[in-house]
């Protein structure tokens, strides 16, 4: 079977184990089926997010041209505590900025290769900590817009990581916290207008991958420049295909390419 489109980041639905799924303009493939299943990967062009040219991709799917002007790839994506709709200011594009950062957003704690700090719009929970490889995660204020949220961020990466080693993650050399003793510790570093929305009694969620062999040393593949890859898919995490030979490729990190995809 062959099937071909642009990746985007896999399309994930919470159970035990994660289901995974790639979605592409007229094909979608549930991930989880190809499991032990030998496929293909080959890059046939590029294709922005935005324009849909043959250009070569930047940054998050975007040619570089689209990656400065769309509202999608502002700093304050990565970056929450620039967020500015709040104060009705415009960065790129004041409606789309009003969508997205006037709506509850959660701080979190989560543990994917480390104990991190980060923010999430509420209604990505717990598509966040899926996407990122944490196999337990805990929230800790509530907040409604993206600006409180990431000032909360930035005050506690003083005291907790805000990164995940891949590498880690994907080797699964991670060992169980107590996410909800961590946040109490944390709690006397919120910013003090943020005090008020900290989250009290919740409990960690607990998240299981699909993946029966981890990498002992990942190797990470670069499919635009060997064109080709095949290999036996044996785990998915994060947005990480893991397969036999220690090869990973990040779905998320490749966005923008259209590729064949073939299932032997």
């Amino acid at each position: 079977m062959n099937y071909q489109g642009v990746l985007t980041k896999m399309e994930t639905e919470f159970s035990r184990p994660i289901q995974y799924y790639l979605v592409f303009e007229n094909d979608f493939l549930n991930m989880n089926q190809l499991l032990n299943k030998s496929i293909s990967l080959r890059f046939v062009k590029y294709q922005c997010l935005n324009c849909g040219l043959n250009k070569p991709i930047y940054r998050q799917g975007f040619d570089k041209q689209c990656f400065y002007e769309v509202p999608q790839a502002a700093d304050w994506i990565m970056r929450p505590e620039l967020s500015t709709a709040h104060l009705g200011k415009e960065d790129r594009d004041l409606e789309f900025e009003k969508k997205a950062q006037l709506q509850p957003h959660i701080v979190y704690l989560a543990n994917s290769s480390n104990v991190k700090v980060g923010v999430t719009r509420k209604n990505q929970v717990p598509t966040r900590w899926i996407d990122q490889g944490a196999h337990e995660a805990i929230e800790i204020v509530e907040v409604p817009n993206r600006y409180l949220a990431g000032i909360t961020e930035v005050a506690l990466k003083n005291y907790v990581a805000d990164k995940t080693n891949w590498r880690k993650m994907l080797k699964n050399e991670v060992e169980d916290e107590n996410l909800a003793s961590w946040r109490e510790r944390l709690k006397t570093h919120i910013p003090d207008e943020v005090k008020d929305y900290f989250i009290e009694n919740n409990t960690e969620t607990h998240l299981e991958f699909p993946v029966f062999k981890y990498p002992e040393k990942p190797k990470s593949l670069n499919l635009v420049k060997t064109q080709e890859y095949s290999g036996k898919l044996v785990g998915i995490k994060g947005q990480y295909l893991i397969f036999e030979d220690n090869t990973v490729f990040n779905v998320r990190a490749n966005e923008g390419l259209f590729v064949e995809i073939s299932v032997h």
